[in-house]
């Protein structure tokens, strides 16, 4: 039987993060060839791979990185099967390995075919499958470049990068206080501006659909009925609908008696009111249109321009799962 020698096996063990046994075995099998007891345990982790191929892996790590200027960043996440090993050090310590490889290059499947200390990072990640014995893969791969990127994670699980328009002097909070409003409520896309209008057109009546049929049972239960909108989005609102609007206010006052020269106090409460009830849609999926998360008073714009000449450019979500 061939001898193997612990610093061997220790060497091994430290290159692979493979369990001692498995690298004693490697080595017996490979008659102590370093480099194919490297093969060996690879092949293992590709037959674990082809195994659990049609596993899901929901838990794991999100990590971001931001290069040294401040104008690039990416965000990606490292999935396994079970959270015990998703929280697991050396686990981590691999998402933070591949983060440092994937900020270098420009999107997901140059990663994968990045080096990883002699090998590619699929080929690692197939490797650490048949160590770990879960299936490992990289789920999310987002980068964004500004002239100033910020980021934040959530507990390993959400991680979000920020792009400003400018590096202003206090650029790290401001990006990290919008990146906390971007992992935290979810936003899809920047502004309103950007959705398509089949998209609203869709969504509008999905939305009435539903609400007509919550109505159906409140009704049977003598409960108070659901507001029925007729527009979702501020794309909707044009200045005709607007202008429509603030009539039907104006009359409403006149019904109630109030006197016209206090109308201009009461309008714009009444206006706000009406935009409020018409914008669900951009307020749950357009940031800059959100209610910021640390002043429910302010929306994200009106946060960002308390900081000066300085725009969020853009941004970047990524989340288990």
């Amino acid at each position: 039987m061939v001898k193997v020698s612990a610093a061997d096996v220790k060497k091994l063990r430290e290159a692979t993060g493979a369990g001692m046994m498995d690298c004693k075995k490697a080595l017996v099998e490979a008659e102590n060839n370093f480099d194919e007891a490297i093969n060996i345990l690879r092949k293992k982790g590709q037959k674990i791979a082809a195994k659990r191929a049609d596993r899901d892996s929901t838990e794991g790590v999100a990590v971001t990185r931001i290069n040294d200027s401040k104008t690039e960043g990416v965000a990606i996440v490292l999935a396994c099967e079970t959270d015990f090993v998703g929280k697991n050090e050396s686990f981590v310590a691999l998402g933070g390995q591949f983060a440092d490889i994937a900020l270098k290059v420009a999107d997901k499947e140059a990663f994968l075919a990045a080096d990883f200390g002699g090998m590619t990072v699929a080929e690692k990640l197939i490797e650490q499958t048949g160590v770990i014995g879960e299936k490992l893969e990289i789920t999310a791969f987002d980068k964004i470049e500004a002239a100033y990127v910020g980021a934040y994670t959530h507990i390993g699980k959400i991680a979000a990068l920020v792009g400003l328009s400018t590096a202003i002097d206090n650029a790290e909070t401001l990006s990290k206080d919008v990146a906390m409003q971007v992992a935290s409520m979810g936003a899809t896309t920047l502004s309103y501006k950007d959705f398509d209008t089949a998209f609203v057109t869709a969504e509008t009546e999905a939305r009435i659909a539903v609400i007509e049929k919550d109505n159906i049972e409140l009704g049977r239960l003598g409960k108070t009925l659901k507001n029925i909108p007729q527009y979702i989005s501020m794309s909707q609102l044009s200045d005709a609908i607007l202008a429509e609007a603030e009539d039907a206010a104006k009359a409403e006052l006149k019904a109630e008696g109030k006197p016209e020269q206090i109308w201009d106090r009461i309008l714009p409460g009444k206006m706000e009111r009406f935009i409020a009830d018409n914008t669900t849609l951009d307020m749950e999926q357009c940031l800059l249109d959100q209610s910021f998360i640390k002043d429910e008073k302010k929306n994200v714009a009106q946060y960002v321009t308390t900081y000066g000449d300085v725009e969020v450019s853009g941004f970047k979500r990524v989340t288990l799962g």
